[in-house]
Formats: structure tokens, C-alpha cells, sequence
């Protein structure tokens, strides 16, 4: 088995890199808060625990590493590990300390503008890099049923599909900075179903049917998802602990319209649906699972969030 590194154990890097090590790999972890890696460490059986190596820096995680995984926050948070930056010396030497020929997996949501200049500089250093984000919430990542959509080296995603399938389905989806395409578009069917899936549910409740038999009679149909199936649940129990959340959703669809403007495209729908999910966010609500976007169009329409279900204001 291959020796890897994992940088980042939030709520999706935790399950993935526990999956790592359950499919049999050894695994040197960091993450910004060693209590996430502590958290690691007792979640994992014996021969798990073996396998497992808690580094105090990013540095130390990646000697040896084969293969450097990052599941990080955001662009400027997979570069500052990555090459370090002028105000945290403290990363500065995470690219140098690699192996002549690691491959970094950068498994984050990132402008792909990005990812391809991750790639160029890996490149130039004599590694390499694929962008390879996921779809599929915490869920997925615990269950191992990722949608993984890798950009890079065709040969570099086939060599790395048999470590990736412990996370997931692989699919390649094109040179560097394709992963991150996909994402963004996955992300925004997300964010538009989400919209339609509430707007949807908020209409027959206040018509006065039952919103829940409703979502029962159309599901199979034309309108079924997995929007429908799982978010919509989340939207009639008004249970918002989240899956992914609305200011990771706000973000997406941000990206995805700057993506959108270099390319010279309009995406009215996309920018209507960034539009609510920045209100939400600033209503408080950014921290709520993006389902919760039920409840900025409860306040749009005047109507108290925990009924705006029930077909009363």
C-alpha cells in the first residue's frame, strides 16, 4: 500500500482520511487544530492506529508521502499550505519538503484558475498535481460513495483510481483545472434544485396541501432527485444540521459566476440563487445546511421561518 499524506481532517477530511486508512494505507495527517487529529486517532482500531501517524506540521506530513492529499477551506487555504506565504512562515517549505515525483490530490473546492496554476508549479518543481473535488456531503465521504471528478495527467488519475475508490467513484473529466469545472457545475444544480425544491414546498403548503404528500406524489416523476429525496426531507423536518453548508454553497456559486465572467457568460438563474444564498448568510443562517435556504424565502415572503411549511404566516 502507498504511503500518504492528509492534509485537513474537517467535517469531510476526517471520514475520508479515516477511509484511507481502513482500506489498508499509512496515512501521516495534519490538520490547523491537532485536536482534529487527536479526534482521528480515536475513532481508529488497532491496526488503523498503526498505520497512522499524528505530524505536528505540514512539513513533517508530506515526507515520505507518496501521494499528499488536501481537503482544505478554500483557494487561498490549499496555497498557503501548499507554498506558503509572506505573513505564515510556518508553511513556507510544505512543495519543497515533498518527494521528487509525489503527486499532490487536491480534493478541495477551488477557482480553477487555481488548481491550474497548483499544477504548472508542481509541474515546473518535477511532481505533479490533479484537482479531483468531491460531491456527496459527509454522508458520502463516511460511506465511501463520493462523486469524485479529477482534472489533471490521464495517467496520473489512472495510477491514483485504485487509492481514490476507497473514497468514492473517480471519473476524469479533463486536463488541470477540469475537477474544479465540474464541482462548479455540480454546485450549481445543487443550489438551483435546492431553490426549486423550497420554492416548490413553500408554494402548495400556503395553497394548502399537504407539502410532505406532495413531495410523496412527484417523487419518481420527472421532478425526482436526490435534492427532492434528501433535501427535501431536511426541509419538512426543518432539520438543518448541515451537510453542506450555505456559506460553502454561497462560495461555490460565487466562483462559479467570476468563472462565468472570464469565460463571458451570463448565468442569470446561478446569479439569483448566489443572491439568496448570500442573504441567508447574512441573515445568520450561513453555518445551517444550504437547505435552509427555505428559510430566506420564508423571510422574503414575510413569513416565519419554522411555518413556512405549516401553509400559515
Amino acid at each position: 500500500m502507498s504511503q500518504l499524506a492528509f492534509l485537513g481532517l474537517g467535517r469531510m477530511g476526517m471520514p475520508m482520511a479515516k477511509r484511507l486508512l481502513a482500506s489498508g494505507h499509512a496515512v501521516q495527517v495534519w490538520n490547523r487544530s491537532p485536536a482534529a487529529c487527536q479526534s482521528l486517532l480515536n475513532q481508529c482500531d488497532k491496526e488503523e492506529s498503526n498505520r497512522l501517524q499524528v505530524c505536528t506540521s505540514a512539513h513533517e506530513a508530506v515526507q515520505k508521502a507518496s501521494f499528499v492529499f488536501t481537503m482544505l477551506s478554500d483557494g487561498p487555504a490549499v496555497t498557503e499550505v501548499l507554498f506558503g506565504s509572506e505573513v505564515s512562515a510556518h508553511f513556507t517549505s510544505v512543495a519543497s519538503a515533498m518527494m521528487p515525483g509525489a503527486c499532490v490530490v487536491d480534493m478541495s473546492s477551488i477557482p480553477p484558475a487555481t488548481a491550474r496554476m497548483h499544477f504548472e508549479r508542481f509541474q515546473a518543481m518535477g511532481c505533479s498535481a490533479v484537482d479531483a473535488p468531491v460531491s456527496g456531503g459527509v454522508v458520502g465521504a463516511e460511506q465511501g460513495t463520493l462523486a469524485i471528478m479529477a482534472g489533471g495527467e490521464a495517467s496520473r488519475v489512472a495510477e491514483l483510481t485504485p487509492i481514490l475508490s476507497a473514497l468514492g467513484r473517480v471519473t476524469y473529466v479533463g486536463p488541470a483545472g477540469s475537477g474544479q469545472l465540474a464541482k462548479l457545475a455540480n454546485q450549481i444544480i445543487v443550489g438551483v434544485t435546492i431553490g426549486a425544491v423550497a420554492e416548490a414546498l413553500m408554494l402548495v403548503a400556503q395553497g394548502g396541501a399537504d407539502p410532505a404528500a406532495v413531495r410523496a406524489a412527484i417523487r419518481g416523476g420527472f421532478a425526482e432527485s436526490r435534492i427532492l429525496e434528501l433535501h427535501g426531507e431536511r426541509m419538512l423536518k426543518q432539520n438543518f444540521v448541515p451537510g453542506g453548508a450555505i456559506q460553502t454553497q454561497l462560495k461555490d456559486l460565487t466562483t462559479a459566476l467570476a468563472e462565468a465572467r472570464e469565460s463571458g457568460l451570463q448565468l442569470p438563474v446561478t446569479g439569483l440563487l448566489q443572491q439568496l444564498f448570500a442573504d441567508a448568510k447574512a441573515h445568520g443562517d450561513g453555518g445551517l445546511d444550504h437547505s435552509a435556504l427555505l428559510r430566506e424565502l420564508a423571510r422574503l415572503n414575510a413569513i416565519e421561518p419554522e411555518k413556512i411549511l405549516s401553509g400559515s404566516s
